[in-house]
């Protein structure tokens, strides 16, 4: 399903101040550097992270708050433009207002982690977009239950990922859950994320962790067994 963003005079002024700002501050150097690191996934401009974060805060700096509407234009325009670092952007300033968001962002969420899906976003908004709106809103869950079951792996990998920072509000069933549904996954991004997800939960309940790998252990791949219990 493709989204269109809704108007806002908001994400107008911001585009026009960020890519300005941007475009000032590109590296051709650094860029080819971090779109070989990505496998190309996609262009940078070749801003480091905190030069990058300097100049968005230079650019957001008097600007209201935004209501829903503007986040979802922020983030669609942003994913619109080609280079990571907007995208970037976007995850950031989605984080920072997440709690002004409504159950209703998460198609938003979904349409995000699969166009131009690669790690370093997809991760980021499992755990604080997808998780922050799950967290507010538990009816939520059960989108998260038919997002385990998807054929597009980054959807998969939101759902087992989405509960990274839940602590001792874990729902462990859930957890375990997905962990077994994708347990025969081949990709390595998949295993990697159950193993991810249990090593997390291991800090809060590492008892419950370890009982875990041990019953499911000749279902689990290597891969997950060792990253469920790399600090156990």
């Amino acid at each position: 399903m493709t989204l269109a963003p809704p108007p806002s005079d908001l994400t107008d002024t911001v585009l026009a101040r960020l890519t300005a700002a941007y475009a000032t501050a590109a590296d051709p150097v650094r860029a080819e550097r971090s779109a070989a690191y990505l496998k190309g996934v996609a262009p940078f401009l070749g801003i480091p992270t905190p030069q990058r974060r300097a100049l968005s805060r230079q650019v957001l700096d008097s600007l209201p708050r935004p209501g829903e509407a503007d986040c979802v234009a922020i983030a669609l325009r942003c994913w619109e433009l080609p280079e990571r670092e907007y995208q970037y952007f976007a995850v950031d300033y989605l984080r920072r207002h997440v709690g002004r968001l409504s159950s209703g962002f998460l198609p938003v969420v979904r349409h995000l982690v699969s166009t131009v899906s690669w790690w370093d976003t997809v991760d980021l908004l499992a755990a604080h977009l997808a998780g922050g709106l799950v967290a507010a809103d538990r009816a939520l869950a059960t989108g998260m239950d038919a997002w385990i079951e998807d054929d597009n792996l980054w959807i998969a990998r939101t759902a087992l990922l989405h509960q990274l920072t839940y602590k001792e509000a874990t729902d462990t069933e859930r957890l375990f859950g997905y962990c077994l549904r994708q347990s025969g996954h081949r990709d390595f991004f998949i295993r990697k994320a159950i193993g991810w997800s249990l090593r997390e939960y291991a800090k809060t309940d590492p008892a419950a962790v370890q009982e875990f790998v041990a019953g499911a252990r000749d279902r689990l791949s290597p891969l997950s067994v060792r990253e469920a219990l790399k600090h156990l």
